[in-house]
């Protein structure tokens, strides 16, 4: 009698492995996430930068009005209850805005450089390539991480400014040896941006301590400042050559003396009569301009990138406001820096909303500056973007 051996019953269960649905697997191609960014890259240029100009001048303002009061002066008090996290709040918005905004151009300058040296060769974007080293030398200033006598600061100073110095040779060289009719031709309020830069790299340099230094480029700055404050002022009737649309970049007439009278308080270490005359200048030309509200009329239309230009001006000269009401302690001077503050703030929640509402039409390329065939679209990617230069301005 044989015994029979139970066998263990074994199956074999083969499953088929996970697979990646086809619309993931298409979102994580490499190629497919360059085409979904292909219609910013299309769009951006050196004049978005004017957004980052105004959140890293609305940080320096916030730190300034939050540091200690030296006076007691129950204005200077109230300012002062502002709460510090709101402004680190608002450094880290800028930081993180001024970052990808940085990496976004840097992505266009390696993929389409035809376009970025259009813009280089443009008289009025040449003018925004100074935009992004401003911002990174204001952010610098309110970084709340380290001093500015720290290596860090320096090393970070001389990467902001180099570029600077580099645009101004191309720029200033131009005036230089072309002459007045050169510029004459090529003068607009977007070229303020050039003096603006200099005036920010000789505060950045006097924080440090470095005077010589700061002196050398405040005095390369306000020379040039000097040379195109008179030829655009004999040009202010002649705002034809400005598209309507780019209105708003006349409010830098307001931030380059404003700028400049902040930057000879850190250099001169006090707010003296040098630093008065510009900050009274700055006021004369800000009243100046909203007395004339027909000059913008038709650029608020239709919302575009080119209001950001109200915002960063308004900024400088409520920075300006404030260390003049820390001077003199009056009353007057007191409400005047309340009142402008306020307004650099209001305006740029303002136009925070307007961008965020507006988004998908600030980013979103015309359907013809798109390239829809492989075969050629260099070429219609290149004719694209000199059109957007043109259609969208700075």
């Amino acid at each position: 009698m044989h015994v029979m051996e139970s066998q263990p019953n074994i199956q074999l269960v083969i499953t088929e492995s996970p697979t990646v649905p086809a619309n993931i697997q298409a979102s994580i191609n490499p190629k497919t996430i360059f085409s979904s960014m292909l219609p910013i890259l299309t769009k951006f240029h050196a004049g978005y930068f004017r957004i980052t100009l105004s959140i890293c001048g609305q940080a320096l303002l916030w730190k300034n009005l939050s540091e200690p009061p030296t006076d007691a002066h129950i204005y200077r008090r109230m300012l002062n209850m502002l709460p510090s996290a709101a402004f680190v709040l608002l450094w880290s918005l800028a930081l993180l805005t001024l970052v990808s905004f940085s990496i976004l151009y840097i992505l266009k300058c390696f993929y389409f450089f035809d376009s970025v040296n259009s813009e280089f060769l443009n008289h009025v974007g040449v003018n925004y390539l100074f935009a992004p080293w401003i911002s990174w030398l204001l952010l610098l200033q309110t970084v709340p991480f380290f001093a500015p006598n720290t290596t860090y600061y320096l090393l970070l100073w001389w990467v902001f400014v180099v570029p600077i110095v580099a645009l101004d040779v191309k720029i200033y060289g131009q005036w230089f040896t072309e002459g007045k009719q050169f510029l004459s031709t090529v003068a607009n309020p977007a070229s303020q941006l050039s003096v603006i830069g200099n005036l920010v790299g000789a505060r950045a340099a006097a924080e440090m301590g470095w005077t010589e230094s700061a002196i050398c480029i405040f005095s390369l700055g306000m020379v040039h400042y000097l040379v195109l404050f008179v030829t655009l002022y004999q040009r202010l009737a002649g705002s034809d050559g400005l598209p309507a649309m780019l209105r708003p970049v006349f409010f830098l007439f307001i931030a380059a003396p404003s700028m400049a009278s902040l930057t000879w308080i850190s250099i001169a270490g006090k707010f003296d009569y040098f630093s008065k005359m510009l900050f009274f200048l700055s006021l004369f030309l800000f009243v100046s301009l909203i007395c004339r509200p027909n000059l913008f009329k038709k650029s608020m239309r239709k919302f575009s990138v080119a209001w950001w230009a109200y915002s960063f001006p308004i900024t400088i000269l409520a920075l300006s406001s404030a260390e003049y009401a820390h001077e003199v302690k009056s009353f007057i001077a007191y409400m005047l820096m309340i009142i402008l503050s306020a307004s650099s703030v209001l305006v740029i929640l303002v136009l925070m909303v307007f961008s965020a509402i507006n988004a998908d039409m600030v980013f979103r390329p015309r359907d013809d500056l798109i390239p829809t065939t492989s075969s050629s679209s260099n070429e219609s990617l290149n004719l694209g973007l000199q059109s957007s230069i043109s259609v969208d301005g700075y």
